[in-house]
């Protein structure tokens, strides 16, 4: 199958007209002609990797937590029928023994023909802050314990892949030392500076969960975590572009800060994206769906609702360029957990997970492992 005079998503992150070849499951030749590129200028559609969400944690009313296939399944189509075709799921703050049974379950889950492969897990808790617990629930909240990830990795069937942590926190140190040749260990919820959050980055911490969210925030004279991760090259910070958790000028200044080689587009979604106004669940506490907005009782934001596709265009929208948008979505999350040789970008040999973008920037197909599993033609 050839899909021809498409504007492709290079891998040196521009927009190129050409065709692209599916062969089975993945994509064979990928042909660029300069001839036509003046008129694909104006009119044809982009041509971009499939999205790879490594930070959200439910959709469509089913939750990574709920620990079972079918939710897995739920979530998997959902995510591919919306342009995510490789998902990184989050837990939440829970007991040791729900963790287990989680990451038992996501061991057991193989991926439909219609649903996004399942690339990894994202532990988000329980080794955080109380003070910036934001919507993890607070009962669950432990020590570092690196025997506890590596118990719960081995359930997973070597799934995990992040894992965040409040430096914080007695131990956190030795904690970083022990799993940092394993695992992405990522600062999240928590109170450190400037000092405490370098140390921690000096040890092998690498990542940044939610940037500017359940972190102390940047100033002149107090740079905090913001100002360490600045700090550190090869850290990487995600950041959530819903119109919610980070107003659009700090998301054109986090461009201009760290640049699109550092940032990965996240959604942290929970189980109202893609439905309705109304009451959810986030970790057994219960959520108020308003819009875009989701909060606790108490006003807390608790995740999104939008999901990756969404936060790519909104972040278009907000002025970051198309080609650093798409790289924040697709490479650099591939790249961050391990997976760009088989996914993140369009490139003979790789699963041929691919979007086609109407010039408008809305999704015209999706195709999942060389299948074409969505087409909204615009009439």
């Amino acid at each position: 199958m050839w899909i021809e005079k498409v504007r492709i998503f290079s891998e040196d992150c521009v927009f190129r007209c050409g065709n692209i070849e599916i062969e089975g499951e993945r994509f064979g030749s990928v042909m660029f002609d300069s001839k036509d590129e003046e008129r694909l200028d104006s009119e044809g559609l982009y041509a971009i990797p499939g999205l790879c969400d490594i930070h959200f944690h439910a959709c469509d009313g089913m939750d990574f937590c709920d620990g079972t296939t079918e939710a897995l399944s739920v979530m998997a189509h959902y995510e591919a029928f919306n342009g995510i075709t490789s998902i990184c799921p989050a837990s939440m703050t829970l007991n040791a023994a729900r963790l287990l049974e989680i990451c038992k379950n996501a061991s057991k889950f193989t991926a439909g023909s219609d649903e996004a492969a399942l690339v990894g897990i994202n532990l988000e808790g329980p080794f955080l802050s109380y003070e910036k617990r934001g919507a993890q629930n607070p009962k669950y909240l432990i020590a570092p314990d690196a025997a506890l990830v590596r118990e719960l990795n081995q359930a997973s069937g070597g799934l995990v892949k992040l894992i965040s942590l409040a430096p914080e926190l007695p131990g956190s140190m030795e904690f970083i030392q022990a799993l940092k040749n394993d695992f992405i260990l990522s600062a999240a919820h928590t109170t450190a500076d400037y000092t405490i959050a370098k140390k921690a980055f000096d040890e092998g911490m690498s990542h940044v969960t939610h940037l500017y969210n359940a972190m102390l925030p940047f100033s002149h004279r107090a740079p905090g975590l913001i100002g360490a991760a600045y700090d550190t090259p090869d850290c990487k910070v995600e950041l959530i572009c819903d119109g919610i958790h980070v107003d659009p000028a700090a998301v054109r200044m986090t461009f201009s800060l760290f640049g699109d080689d550092r940032i990965v587009l996240i959604s942290d979604s929970m189980m109202a994206a893609g439905l309705e106004d109304g009451t959810y669940s986030l970790g057994g506490q219960t959520v108020n769906v308003h819009g875009n907005l989701a909060t606790l009782a108490d006003g807390t934001i608790a995740g999104s609702v939008t999901n990756l596709y969404s936060c790519m265009t909104n972040a278009v929208n907000m002025g970051v360029p198309l080609e650093s948008a798409v790289k924040c979505a697709t490479m650099n999350p591939a790249k961050e957990i391990g997976i760009y040789e088989k996914a993140g970008s369009i490139t003979p040999g790789k699963f041929a997970d691919l979007l086609l973008l109407n010039p408008d920037l809305s999704l015209h197909s999706v195709f999942l492992r060389g299948r074409r599993i969505r087409s909204d033609k615009q009439s």
